[in-house]
């Protein structure tokens, strides 16, 4: 089942991607992210029989670099583009209505990115995770979608009525990183009963979390940067 939604996420993106024009960067890192849950999801990181070390790098890629690359392919760009004007406009209207804008604030969607993560690794269920592949999947999928919510609010790329300054979600950005970091020291010096390598997989979480947040911060500030210059650029008399 899984397999079939990221072709069908995959085809209907490059459909898409037929009836505007698109650039190609874009596209790119949207199959390169749908490649690395495709990889997360049935490859060596799923089976990692209670090996922390080798779940947190499939944590890493699913949870925190692939939403990256999903976010930076704007779907939701591409649909308002690509859709039929009836159909953007229902999309227009649903990305307006309270619960979206609750689930799209940064604070709250990386509250819950957090929060869930902190639920995974400071109760049982990571062990369980850890020797049970479907229950594996179910988590990773959550994380994935979290993961994304969250990097999808910080860097806003898509459009959004309700979008935050700069500052707010790079606050949102800098508090997430705390938790993230807290979380893994936690790990470290107590971790979870029933897995191994468990120093190992928390200074992973640590070392690779640090670089994807630096990641998002670049981008951010890259943001940040070209819009500043966007405007000025529009108020220098001609």
């Amino acid at each position: 089942m899984t397999a079939v939604g990221l072709t069908a996420a995959a085809i209907s993106y490059l459909y898409a991607t037929s009836r505007t024009t698109w650039p190609v960067t874009r596209t790119g890192s949207w199959l390169a992210g749908l490649a690395l849950v495709a990889f997360v999801l049935a490859g060596p990181p799923a089976h990692g029989h209670g090996d922390l070390r080798a779940h947190m790098a499939g944590h890493l890629l699913i949870g925190m670099v692939a939403p990256v690359l999903l976010v930076l392919g704007a779907p939701v760009t591409l649909a308002l583009r690509a859709l039929p004007r009836r159909h953007a406009r229902r999309l227009a209207r649903l990305l307006r209505t309270p619960p979206v804008r609750v689930l799209t604030d940064p604070f709250v969607a990386t509250a819950l990115d957090v929060g869930g993560l902190w639920v995974l690794y400071r109760t049982g269920l990571v062990g369980s995770m850890l020797h049970d592949p479907g229950l594996h999947q179910l988590v990773s999928v959550h994380v994935l979608l979290t993961g994304w919510l969250a990097t999808a609010a910080v860097l806003a790329v898509d459009p959004t009525p309700h979008r935050r300054r700069v500052a707010a979600r790079a606050a949102a950005l800098a508090a997430g990183m705390a938790a993230h970091d807290v979380l893994a020291k936690l790990l470290y010096a107590d971790p979870p009963a029933g897995v191994h390598e468990a120093a190992a997989g928390a200074r992973l979480m640590y070392d690779g979390g640090t670089v994807v947040h630096v990641v998002v911060a670049a981008l951010l500030w890259r943001q940040w940067y070209v819009s500043r210059d966007a405007v000025r650029a529009a108020t220098v008399p001609a």
